[in-house]
């Protein structure tokens, strides 16, 4: 199986200068590989100290530079808040700098203070998510962008540097909405899985992309892959004390950057799983939602976090995990002592299961037609 690892560059409640932070995730990153870790992973967020890596292709660019075998992975390029023809450029550079090494990863986002700032409007994010997937991922197999949409309108223009190999078997969506599910078959595009919804309502989504994925291309769909947070200790004790802070302290940070709890969300478009899921969250109250998405997540002794994760590939044929070892406070010497008793004692175990799969496979090469 592959695993991957992946920064957060999280400051709740800044205990750290904002620099601070940065030394230590590269520090982290810079563990990945002599560690043996798969690949190298971030996510975008703008404007609050909830995550602070605003450029994830900036961010893995550097990282191409300090290393030489683990891939690098977005978790994910938010594409409503981009141009795309940068999108495709910075994805191409950051594949020819790093030898083809890139996997894609793309969402359409959900952080309203980070729609508002960007002013982008936040009921347009699916269909924009539609129309700019399609348009860079047709570009990064024929080195141009061209699109005729309804928000996007892009004349010919070549990619340059000129892509290096297809993407097809190393993009992923970090969702599929039933609305953009047809395109994300069309192109080929595996799921993402970071767990925030039951697992049977992921289960479900994922039977349906399934089945249309193989009606479409006659075929079938790429394995997901799943990405989780993870406290791993000797001690099963202090494993569980570890949660009790950490992952539920990430929980609640997720809670109120994505505003789950505000039911006026049912009221823009594309959003109304999260008016309903506010509601919910009313009734139940706050600390339970936040018990909730800390469940779904990894702990335990060095044992029972390789048996959940496992238990998560079991459960959605999973060809990879990506996990992160440093969130919601965490001092950093313990999310180093983290990542690295993971490293040891449950990494090899992992990557020696089989899943039946690869993740980002290297692609064909691309030959662009010339103009």
């Amino acid at each position: 199986m592959h695993v991957g690892m992946t920064t957060f560059f999280q400051n709740l409640g800044k205990p750290h200068t904002d620099h601070e932070v940065y030394l230590h995730e590269v520090g982290l990153a810079d563990m990945a590989e002599p560690l043996g870790f798969d690949s190298i992973w971030s996510a975008e967020h703008h404007f609050t100290d909830y995550t602070m890596c605003p450029s994830v292709t900036q961010f893995l660019t550097y990282m191409a530079g300090r290393t030489s075998r683990v891939q690098l992975g977005s978790m994910v390029v938010v594409l409503p808040w981009h141009e795309p023809v940068r999108v495709a450029e910075e994805i191409s550079v950051l594949d020819n700098l790093s030898g083809g090494r890139v996997i894609l990863g793309i969402g359409r986002g959900l952080g309203r203070v980070e729609f508002e700032n960007f002013r982008v409007a936040m009921g347009e994010s699916r269909e924009r998510f539609t129309e700019y997937s399609d348009a860079i991922l047709t570009g990064l197999e024929t080195g141009y962008l061209e699109y005729d949409g309804k928000f996007y309108k892009q004349p010919r223009a070549a990619i340059r540097p000129a892509p290096l190999r297809s993407f097809r078997g190393r993009s992923y969506a970090a969702s599929v909405s039933p609305q953009s599910l047809e395109i994300m078959c069309n192109l080929g595009v595996g799921l993402l899985i970071i767990a925030q919804k039951p697992w049977e309502t992921t289960m479900k989504e994922l039977g349906q992309y399934r089945e249309r994925y193989e009606a479409v291309n006659s075929r079938a769909a790429p394995q997901p892959i799943i990405a989780s947070f993870v406290c791993c200790h000797e001690d099963a004790g202090m494993a569980e004390e570890m949660a009790h802070k950490y992952i539920r302290g990430y929980s609640r940070s997720a809670l109120e950057h994505y505003e789950f709890h505000n039911e006026g969300l049912a009221d823009i478009k594309g959003y109304e799983y999260y008016g309903a899921l506010a509601q919910n969250i009313k009734k139940h109250g706050m600390d339970s939602f936040v018990n909730f998405l800390a469940d779904l997540q990894v702990w335990g002794t060095p044992d029972q976090v390789f048996e959940k994760l496992v238990e998560f590939q079991q459960k959605t044929d999973a060809a990879g995990q990506i996990c992160a070892f440093s969130f919601g406070g965490m001092p950093h010497d313990m999310a180093r002592d983290n990542m690295k008793l993971f490293a040891e004692k449950v990494l090899p175990r992992l990557q020696a299961y089989d899943a039946g799969g690869t993740v980002g496979g290297a692609g064909e090469p691309i030959t662009v037609a010339a103009e």
